[in-house]
């Protein structure tokens, strides 16, 4: 296996070689977004650090470019099949390049463009001033949480809180495996009347979360805590919620559809995501065996987003 580094004034002493770099060009940017979340979502381990950017070209669309940092390379080939699997087209041969051991996780952050997910601009510290102070903007910062909205399901979670705004009126909201608090936010965002809880079994996930409501002015509304599950006393007593975001696996979320039945209201909504397209039928299935209809399924680039109502 051969390595390459763009450096062309360091020499090999120069350089302190401890990550690797996966490198796959696309052709569209939503292709792009579905190979950056299966790198992000199913590569274990995942990476270090993950960035998608745009690269021009003179007299030519641009194309798209994501990078991923690991420790050990993965498994190429069955990377390759796994884009081919999803339907991604005009897409490069993952390749392997060496890098310096530098921080990428935050050098990562500002190869990441701002995403338009519904009503919402999703951005990193790194685009604030562009951005503006505007309604729909959410700060999240690329890092150790799950969550920024170049992934497809948390953009198709994002659009479907956006479509719901607008006929439910929530009073308690739960966002289950909430990763950087992204969809807690955004919920806060439209639903201003709304109690919101989030929770993740992961403790940094937590920590992150709550650092990103703070910083986009949520702290007061949404409460963050740890919790496997609905093992959380918060989570599995008191008065029902209204909407419940589950933005996890497949695996996990058919083993949570009674817990997510019990305590759902009666006409309250599920939305489901981190789920292939090849996934989404079987999940439905569990939750059609559990008591709920579904309302809209949305496919995008390879990942689905399920809303359903519980009857």
């Amino acid at each position: 296996m051969s390595a390459t580094h763009s450096t062309d004034d360091a020499t090999s002493d120069q350089i302190r070689v401890d990550q690797i770099k996966i490198v796959i060009d696309v052709v569209e940017r939503d292709h792009a977004r579905t190979v950056a979340g299966l790198i992000e979502e199913t590569l274990d381990p995942p990476p270090n650090a993950l960035s998608l950017f745009e690269v021009a070209h003179d007299n030519q669309p641009p194309t798209y470019r994501v990078d991923a940092y690991f420790d050990v390379a993965p498994d190429l080939i069955a990377l390759a099949a796994a884009i081919a699997e999803m339907g991604v087209v005009g897409s490069s041969t993952p390749r392997i390049e060496v890098v310096p051991d530098l921080n990428w996780v935050a050098l990562s952050q500002a190869a990441l463009p701002p995403v338009e997910a519904g009503p919402f601009v999703v951005h990193g510290s790194h685009d604030a001033a562009r951005v503006g102070r505007r309604r729909g903007a959410i700060l999240i910062d690329a890092g150790e949480a799950f969550g920024t909205a170049h992934h497809q399901t948390t953009f198709g979670c994002l659009e479907a809180l956006g479509r719901l705004a607008h006929v439910m009126k929530p009073r308690r909201v739960l966002d289950l495996g909430c990763g950087s608090g992204v969809l807690a936010i955004a919920a806060s965002r439209l639903m201003p009347h709304a109690m919101i809880l989030a929770s993740d079994i992961d403790p940094t996930s937590v920590d992150v979360a709550r650092d990103n409501a703070r910083l986009n002015g949520a702290s007061g509304r949404v409460r963050v805590i740890v919790s496997a599950g609905f093992a959380h006393p918060a989570l599995h007593q008191g008065p029902a919620f209204d909407l419940i975001v589950a933005n996890i696996l497949a695996r996990p979320l058919i083993a949570l559809a009674g817990d997510i039945r019990h305590r759902l209201a009666v006409g309250g909504i599920a939305v489901l995501s981190g789920l292939l397209v090849a996934q989404a039928e079987q999940v439905a299935a569990a939750y059609r065996a559990s008591g709920f209809r579904m309302v809209r399924r949305a496919d995008r680039t390879g990942w689905t987003t399920l809303v359903l109502q519980r009857v």
